[in-house]
């Protein structure tokens, strides 16, 4: 059997995105002799990021001044803001008065957060950090102590029975100094850290929402470049939930447009997916897409727990960045900006510990920086925004979190702070809910999730081991199946489970781990948290152009 070759390094961050590769960005500007290694599990740097997205460039501005002058976000500022509330085929627009100052899209711009990432991928390697995309981190290495070393790299060339194939290669062991953990929402190793060190004891546990996005060609006629809608109301109004879309004017003649359906959901019969196909079919979002072209799509969770979800973000040898731990402003729906800050903060608190010939122990004035910063100033001031509306639902829920925001934007603090109830147990029994019947696609403006995926250039190699991981099927069938009608069948936006044989009284569960995007919304909407997502072999999932 091949040993692991190991590697030294200084630091170690698992993830490519924004916040990873901020962090690595400002740790060579604070000393450019370091060794600093990225690693990304996405087949390209930004393979697999999604977002909307509108970016606030406040991070941007700290760490790059000059990125207006080469990156291609900037060639959208946002122009026009506007907020719908939607009934089944009118809508109403929100006064500007009626939205707290911190709602504001005034100086942001609009774009591709995977070009976003690509770029700063590239100003990273011209620092010198070391980037490897299609190497996902599979396991965090400990020393004697107990403390994170760092991390092995996935193995290549498993066979579906665990055989080793004739291509088979170890993976490689990064022996780090520190290490950094920006796997983004629910990354498979965070929330395996998050149990080991016990660092949700101190706060709410982390709630979730499915971002379900697309991007389409659309006339020119109807473009209008830097244009940002945002919607509230149907159709999930009469899907027993709450969420809303999103439609944004980004440049070269496309729109990003998505849905976000709050994973705290009961009704077991709510389809995320095809609330979106219905979305898509309001007269309003219709009129600009009628004569276009979808060109892609992809779907990914979301961190919706706020101020009071963040985690203790400092343990030994190692810190938790950007959405590995949780910083979205939900009412905003950003999180790239904070996500960067967080990188930055803790690669000085990492660069101040190195100067100081320390390594391997816990960053606590990383954690402390991040608590003192405008991250929790932004936070805190949303920070009963999703729990309002998640308790009292989307009409009192919205016009609460809307007093709350602005008398905080006036200093005028609320005594309290709302909690969470975790998504894997808002579920209700199946047979206490009519099963809701979803309009057939017209594959023009709606389509079905198999067509979908196929446009998300999902890939992986077929005969490897299944990365999503069903701790028992027995209790699958009784329970998932039995209680709560098969939700996984509807949540999951790529079809990857199939309760097959149920007429036949002999039900089987399918799962097309081939299909998956890489949600995570299976490791989190499980009744019984009984499915578990695990890194497939490197460089597997979707492949998105300009998401």
């Amino acid at each position: 059997m091949s040993e692991r070759e190991s590697m030294p390094v200084d630091v170690v961050i698992v993830g490519g995105g924004p916040a990873g590769l901020a962090a690595a960005i400002r740790l060579k500007q604070l000393n450019a002799d370091l060794e600093v290694v990225v690693l990304e599990k996405g087949a390209e740097i930004g393979a697999h990021i999604l977002s909307g997205a509108v970016v606030d460039p406040r991070a941007l501005d700290e760490l790059l001044p000059d990125w207006r002058a080469t990156c291609s976000l900037a060639k959208t500022p946002v122009t026009e803001n506007l907020h719908w509330v939607l009934s089944r085929t009118g809508k109403w627009e929100m006064p500007h008065l009626a939205l707290p100052p911190l709602m504001s899209n005034k100086g942001n711009y609009t774009g591709s957060l995977g070009n976003l990432t690509r770029w700063l991928a590239e100003q990273a390697e011209a620092l010198g950090v070391q980037v490897f995309p299609g190497f996902p981190a599979s396991e965090v290495l400990f020393d004697e102590a107990g403390n994170v070393m760092g991390v092995a790299t996935q193995d290549m060339g498993v066979a579906h029975d665990g055989s080793h194939k004739p291509d088979y290669q170890p993976g490689m062991e990064l022996h780090a100094k520190y290490t950094l953990f920006a796997e983004g929402a629910r990354g498979h190793l965070t929330r395996q850290m998050k149990a080991r060190f016990d660092l949700e004891a101190e706060c709410e546990p982390q709630v979730y929402g499915l971002g379900i996005k697309e991007l389409w060609d659309i006339e020119p006629s109807k473009h209008e470049p830097g244009k940002v809608i945002h919607t509230q109301g149907w159709p999930l109004s009469e899907s027993d939930t709450w969420g809303g879309g999103f439609l944004y004017h980004q440049e070269g003649g496309q729109v990003a447009l998505g849905f976000v359906t709050a994973l705290d959901y009961a009704n077991p019969w709510v389809y995320p997916f095809e609330e979106f196909q219905r979305w898509k079919q309001h007269p309003a979002i219709r009129e600009v897409l009628e004569g276009g072209r979808r060109v892609a799509y992809g779907a990914r969770a979301i961190n919706e727990g706020g101020w009071q979800s963040v985690p203790k973000l400092a343990f030994p040898g190692a810190a938790l960045v950007g959405c590995a731990a949780g910083f979205v402003n939900v009412p905003r729906i950003k999180g790239s900006h904070t996500a960067m800050k967080s990188g930055m903060l803790a690669a000085e608190s990492i660069a101040a510990a190195l100067a100081a010939g320390r390594s391997n122990d816990s960053l606590a004035d990383y954690d402390d920086a991040v608590r003192s910063s405008w991250i929790a100033d932004e936070l805190k001031a949303v920070r009963n925004a999703q729990p309002f509306v998640a308790k009292f639902g989307e009409g009192l829920g919205t016009a609460l979190a809307g007093v709350d925001m602005w008398m905080r934007t006036l200093k005028i603090g609320l005594p309290f702070t709302l909690g969470h109830h975790k998504d894997s147990e808002t579920l209700g029994r199946a047979d206490l809910y009519q099963p809701i019947k979803y309009p057939k696609p017209d594959g023009k403006i709606s389509f079905d999730r198999l067509s979908s995926v196929f446009v998300s250039g999902t890939n992986h190699v077929e005969d490897q081991p299944c990365h999503l991981k069903v701790a028992d099927m027995e209790l699958q069938k009784v329970s998932e199946l039995g209680v709560y009608g098969g939700p996984s069948t509807r949540y999951c936006p790529a079809g990857v489970y199939e309760w097959l044989g149920v007429e036949e009284g002999q039900p089987r569960y399918q799962i097309n781990a081939q299909n998956c995007v890489h949600c995570k919304t299976c490791d989190i909407k499980d009744p019984n948290e009984n499915i578990t997502w695990v890194t497939p072999e490197g460089g597997g999932g979707p492949t998105y152009p300009n998401m």
